[in-house]
């Protein structure tokens, strides 16, 4: 059980310092890549080394992103939220002022640490700061504020890029985080976790693992597919990673504990999830540099001309989760699947070294609004797919499977780029994107085929503030009355009726909404069983299963308005119970 010491801000302030902290770590993940070309022109490299301008990053907070969290809980997540914003400011710093291509990836790669640091500790000071009944808006603030800085990346980029220089996108953060230590010092609230064993075997397995697959793609094109160097990075890693997966079957307190894979919602989601980061963070990196080295567009242009894409979420979430909420997450999320891997595939087929921007829009709204129609809802799916008390891994190990995705989606396309064009010509340049992009939207297209592995039965339109369900559910609650994952107790469940218990007459203060599909008792007349002694101790789906409903006699005590045998049972009036009010 968490421990907290004494309040020192308000919810306000821990909504401010999460938030922005959080829009930092965001930024950083697609703020390089309207830069790209500008740091090559002034630092030089190859294709390689602009790879790992970005995955250098991605990869470092993909495999730290649950350590960091797990360390949080142990030693203080205040604390250690102030460690990773210090670690990721001055990384920042040394990013702005890199005098070469290698200094850079090496500034990025302790960016990405300090990343996964706070990122995961921003939602946790959060949730210790704000009262459970205003969770819900200070949630959706943040995963606003979180999706702003996504959306806005390449214009961000693009417009310090061009108007002042590119070492600007990281000086970008040094002021924000000099700012933000002392209020987080000041009016954030320390807390533990569980104090669980840290999984230190299992981080270096996954750490191991994934820079040896990824080091083996990026080097491939360079050095050969059959050199030493490369088959030995692809090898070992792929060994490691092997590890990891026997390693988490079997250790008592796993960074990613496998049975959660046993779910067809988990891993038909987490499938998903990184499959279309691959298709789509490879894309974006390839049609970023497109636009500025074939068209001619400057940095600024380019992350404007790129919003259709990138932006979409910002328009398009709410009617996501509107659809969500009346037919479910699966269709939805697999609908936005493939309607991005129309767009990429559309893209690839456009693509030329003088293809106007009319031409291109198309597949660029195509790829928004699938990428819309697929943030919200799948991360409701990731939710609702396990129980209420491992909500937090399971969303951790999302985001770190989404961030991984990210990785190899650089690497694999970047490969596939390099092996059959260049940047030796704006031809080159095309005869390179359109196979990978290509590629991309094949992947996509995988993603979506995973998405309708998710259970159909599963819908995400309630969702309940995390730890709070399982704070709320009583232990010994009947298999009837128990919510469904990621749904708080008395949240009406409309596609998943619960069984009725006892015996049929209609009770005055039962709670209605909660133990018929949306029907109130009032309007369902209930067939007689001749007791004239109603089960008074049945409970309701707010109760704990030894105590009794406020207004239900016990057992041997007649019932005000309950009819005997033979007389007309009473109607109850249109402002009883919760339901009607």
């Amino acid at each position: 059980m968490s421990q907290h010491s004494a309040p020192r801000g308000g919810a306000g302030w821990a909504l401010v310092i999460t938030s922005v902290a959080g829009f930092m770590a965001a930024l950083d993940n697609l703020v390089v890549t309207t830069a790209l070309p500008s740091i090559r022109a002034d630092l030089g490299g190859a294709l390689h080394d602009l790879e790992w301008t970005v995955s250098a990053y991605t990869l470092t907070f993909a495999v730290l992103l649950m350590f960091g969290a797990a360390l949080g809980d142990r030693f203080g997540r205040r604390r250690l939220f102030l460690a990773g914003l210090t670690v990721f400011t001055a990384a920042s710093a040394a990013a702005a002022l890199a005098p070469g291509i290698d200094a850079l990836i090496a500034a990025r790669a302790v960016q990405g640490v300090g990343a996964a640091v706070m990122m995961p500790l921003t939602l946790t000071l959060l949730t210790a700061a704000v009262p459970a009944e205003r969770r819900g808006m200070a949630y959706g603030i943040w995963g606003a504020v979180n999706g702003l800085a996504v959306a806005s990346g390449p214009l961000v980029g693009g417009s310090l890029t061009e108007h002042i220089s590119w070492q600007w996108i990281f000086w970008l953060n040094v002021p924000l985080g000099l700012a933000l230590l002392p209020l987080a010092r000041l009016r954030l609230t320390e807390s533990y976790g569980t104090g669980a064993p840290l999984d230190i075997p299992g981080t270096l397995l996954a750490s191991g693992g994934l820079f040896g697959i990824v080091y083996g793609l990026v080097r491939g094109p360079a050095d050969g597919w059959t050199g030493t160097v490369v088959l030995t990075a692809l090898s070992a890693g792929a060994a490691l990673l092997v590890g990891f997966v026997v390693y988490g079957t079997r250790a008592a307190h796993p960074m990613l504990p496998m049975r959660l894979f046993r779910s067809r919602a988990f891993a038909g989601i987490n499938a998903a999830s990184l499959l279309m980061f691959l298709g789509m963070f490879g894309s974006i990196f390839l049609l970023s540099q497109y636009m500025q080295g074939v068209l001619g567009y400057s940095p600024t242009q380019a992350g404007l001309r790129m919003l259709p894409w990138t932006g979409m979420p910002m328009l398009v979430a709410p009617l996501a989760g509107l659809l969500s909420d009346r037919i479910g997450g699966r269709p939805v999320v697999a609908a936005g699947l493939f309607l991005q891997a129309a767009g990429l595939g559309y893209l690839a087929s456009v693509v030329t070294a003088d293809a106007t921007y009319a031409v291109q829009l198309p597949g660029l709204v195509l790829g928004g609004i699938g990428m819309a129609l697929f943030f919200a809802p799948a991360a409701a799916l990731v939710m609702s797919s396990v129980r209420p008390r491992e909500q937090g891994i399971a969303s951790g190990a999302n985001n770190a499977l989404r961030e991984v995705g990210g990785a190899l989606g650089i690497a694999v396309m970047g490969a596939i780029f390099a092996a059959r064009g260049g940047y030796e010509s704006a031809q080159s340049f095309v005869d390179g994107l359109r196979p990978a992009v290509a590629v991309g939207a094949g992947v996509v297209g995988l993603a979506g085929v995973a998405a309708l592995a998710v259970p159909s039965g599963r819908r995400n339109g309630v969702e309940a503030t995390p730890g709070t369900a399982a704070e709320r559910t009583p232990v010994d609650t009947p298999a009837g009355d128990t919510p469904m994952p990621g749904r708080g107790v008395g949240t009406a469940v409309r596609d998943r009726p619960m069984p009725r218990t006892g015996v049929d007459t209609p009770v005055r203060d039962t709670p209605t909404a909660r133990t018929t599909v949306g029907t109130p008792v009032r309007d369902t007349p209930m067939p007689r069983t001749g007791a004239n002694t109603p089960v008074g101790d049945t409970p309701t789906a707010r109760t704990a299963a030894d105590t009794p409903l406020r207004d239900t006699p016990t057992p041997g005590t007649p019932v005000p308005d309950t009819p005997v045998p033979g007389a007309a049972a009473p109607a109850l009036t249109p402002d009883t119970g919760p339901a009607a009010r």
